[in-house]
């Protein structure tokens, strides 16, 4: 359906139907945009390039445009091609920004632009310029709500930013105050986002499976649904065996949610080859999961990741899982030789990696019982895990930090079993005793326990336990346990 602006001009024929700069988000520029979330990325090049060949002037094409740069950038952590794709903003910017001014994609399509490259800003530590893009974008969609209120991309977008900007740590709320200007809750977000899915049930909305997966991780991380996250992704129009960025997501929801051989299989049977730009991290979340389960293979697509991947980010985090798969295997050797390159590979900018690189310079090797335990949990193999834990707390008596981390694994074991009495019993005794220690053991305990009695709906008492684990400070994992207790706390009011 062609945009309500141009009916006039259709039906009264006073005028070329397409004068000066406008936008038009028809099927080629719809089929342009679905190679690119595809990850088909050389036919999106040439869909893209004949599109602007034909309709020079539909100002749709550099939009697409930018979000195959982004796109190639992101999956691949590519700092050159960022440097060199970098160039293009400002010119694409202005030419949109020229466009018809009575359009709401002026304004939508100027403030995502800006959106994706504060996201590569971020992740490429350009902090001030991220800052100052997220700033705009965020005034542009607000501008652009007010004059077109009834255009749900505008909220898909705002919807987003509300949840995160209302879940931000506050060890990192002087971010928020440097923007200035920008404020939200996460109920405000995920409803802004039901908005847009409910009209996407029944309408043509060309960012449908966008808004899907950005409400499921919101859903399950910060509103801690994670049933709902699930379901809204398997009923979704999400295809795993045609799209790699949609295998990567059920995948990764999978394996969050304990559902590890599910993953697995829908990693194995995502789409690559020659038509898809290479996603190298189908290859790591398929090495993690196996390395869960114990697979003896779990080693090879880590490997492949390893040496495949262009970027820095994740290398220090998969060198320190290859470790840990020589480890739970009996090869001590192996750990050590490959937490060694966790110290000489990638970068530190991201929690895993700092973990993985304070392990490593540490020179401390994990217990391997332990760490099969940890594993076998973290794939949701609960039953596994409990009987090869249950019955040995006695053999790290007096070891302050392998006793410490035995109660909070079986904690977090029977948890998941449905022994809620034990626990809590668990959880408390772990935050007692570690809330002190430099590990993030209590901090999560606690955090844990906030869950589990939010769940049994004892709101004051999981009000006190989100209390408890924003006063613990460990070495890692400190802001992502922070921001979920934080959540936490919203959800208890």
């Amino acid at each position: 359906m062609k945009p309500l602006y141009l009916l006039p001009f259709l039906l009264l024929s006073l005028s070329p139907l397409h004068a000066g700069k406008y936008f038009d988000f028809n099927a080629s520029a719809r089929d342009a945009y679905q190679k690119v979330l595809s990850l088909r990325f050389d036919e999106a090049r040439v869909a893209i390039d004949v599109f602007k060949q034909r309709e020079p002037e539909n100002m749709i094409g550099p939009f697409v445009e930018n979000y195959l740069e982004f796109l190639q950038i992101f999956v691949d952590d590519n700092r050159a091609a960022y440097n060199l794709f970098s160039k293009n903003k400002d010119s694409r910017l202005d030419k949109i920004s020229r466009g018809d001014q009575n359009s709401p994609w002026n304004l939508y399509c100027q403030a995502e632009i800006r959106l994706q490259w504060a996201v590569l800003q971020g992740r490429f530590g350009d902090q001030l310029s991220c800052f100052s893009n997220l700033k705009q974008a965020y005034a542009l969609l607000e501008e652009n709500q007010r004059k077109h209120p009834g255009f749900l991309a505008n909220k898909k977008s705002l919807g987003i930013i509300h949840a995160l900007v209302g879940n931000v740590p506050e060890e990192y709320r002087w971010a928020i105050r440097a923007i200035g200007g920008i404020s939200g809750t996460v109920e405000q977000g995920l409803a802004e986002l039901d908005e847009v899915l409910a009209y996407a049930k029944n309408n043509d909305f060309p960012f449908e499976e966008e808004t899907l997966m950005a409400y499921s991780f919101l859903q399950l991380y910060l509103n801690n649904q994670g049933a709902k996250a699930w379901n809204t992704l398997k009923s979704s129009k999400l295809n795993p065996k045609s799209n790699p960025l949609a295998a990567y997501a059920l995948a990764n929801m999978a394996i969050k949610l304990g559902k590890t051989d599910e993953a697995i299989q829908i990693l194995q049977e995502a789409p690559k080859g020659g038509a898809y730009h290479p996603f190298y991290y189908r290859d790591y979340l398929l090495g993690l999961a196996k390395l869960y389960r114990l697979d003896l293979d779990a080693n090879l697509p880590l490997q492949d990741f390893a040496k495949r991947f262009p970027g820095k980010n994740a290398l220090k985090e998969t060198y320190q899982k290859l470790a840990w798969h020589h480890l739970v295997h009996g090869n001590e050797e192996g750990y050590r030789s490959y937490m060694g390159y966790v110290k000489t590979k990638g970068s530190e900018q991201s929690d895993p990696d700092k973990a993985a690189l304070r392990e490593a310079k540490s020179g401390e090797m994990p217990d391997s019982r332990l760490l099969r335990g940890r594993l076998l949990f973290d794939g949701g193999y609960y039953s596994r895990a409990y009987e090869l834990l249950k019955n040995i707390a006695s053999d790290y008596k007096g070891q302050r930090k392998n006793s410490l981390e035995y109660t909070y694994r079986l904690g977090r074991i029977v948890h998941k079993m449905g022994q809620t009495q034990e626990a809590i019993r668990l959880y408390n005794l772990t935050i007692e005793s570690g809330e002190k220690e430099p590990w993030y053991f209590a901090c999560n305990a606690a955090l844990q326990l906030g869950i589990l009695l939010e769940e049994k709906r004892d709101l004051n008492s999981a009000r006190a336990a989100y209390h408890r684990c924003l006063g613990i400070h460990p070495q890692e994992y400190a802001s992502s346990l922070h921001a979920r207790a934080k959540a936490g706390l919203g959800r208890c009011k």
